[in-house]
């Protein structure tokens, strides 16, 4: 751990972010915590401190659904180690979101003790999983096939994708990410071709097999691309 480390913790319970502070103030006395309630605030955070050393992200935040989150923060800081701290800590979340892209998972059940050597050993290169759940290779292997073609996507193609997650419309991407409405679509199009989909609705549907997007209520005209 360097002198001065920088931590995000992001998660809309504040009383869960007064606990992992409590934590991690323990790793040393030049530490400083940076919190987010939800994923605007949580990406902003990253803006305003691009030296950060480590994000802890909550899967479960306003403004975001399952892992659309972790890829979209990956795609857009791909130097910025994320370690997921969740509730939902079985073998196969745990093996999705390190598939995606995540430097460790911290169950919200976890000690003190535990949560300070899961972020020692990311800040040190490591990936960190608890010693008592077993990560076992993903078993449904169209999951499996799912998360190879995520993982064939470009950072602007993984963030244009965690927007349809979310029911943005071509335009409201466009502005967000300061581009035309025609980059947006052949983005779309690209990615919709990666997943093997035809539409941004059979998108949305089969991310949410893997926790990455809710089935969001699209509008008829965002089916079509």
């Amino acid at each position: 751990m360097t002198s001065n480390t920088t931590i995000i913790i992001a998660d809309d319970h504040p009383l869960f972010r007064g606990a992992l502070r409590q934590a991690l103030n323990g790793l040393g006395e030049a530490v400083e915590i940076v919190e987010s309630g939800d994923f605007d605030a949580t990406r902003q955070a990253v803006i305003d401190h691009p030296d950060a050393d480590i994000m802890l992200l909550d899967l479960a935040m306003p403004g975001v659904s399952g892992l659309s989150g972790l890829i979209s923060l990956r795609a857009e800081f791909v130097s910025l180690p994320v370690v997921i701290v969740s509730a939902s800590d079985d073998g196969a979340t745990i093996r999705r979101v390190l598939d995606l892209g995540a430097s460790g998972f911290i169950p919200k059940s976890a000690s003190i003790d535990d949560i300070r050597a899961a972020v020692r050993a990311v800040l040190d290169g490591e990936v960190w999983v608890p010693a008592s759940i077993d990560v076992a290779e993903e078993a449904d292997t169209e999951v499996q096939d799912l998360i190879r073609r995520l993982q064939t996507l470009t950072p602007q193609q993984s963030r244009v994708l965690g927007m349809l997650a979310e029911g943005l419309l071509n335009k409201q991407i466009a502005y967000e990410l300061s581009v035309s409405e025609a980059t947006i679509k052949a983005h779309v199009s690209a990615v919709l071709q990666k997943l093997g989909v035809d539409s941004r609705t059979q998108a949305v549907i089969q991310l949410s097999r893997i926790g990455m997007g809710g089935l969001n209520a699209l509008p008829e005209s965002a089916s079509s691309h």
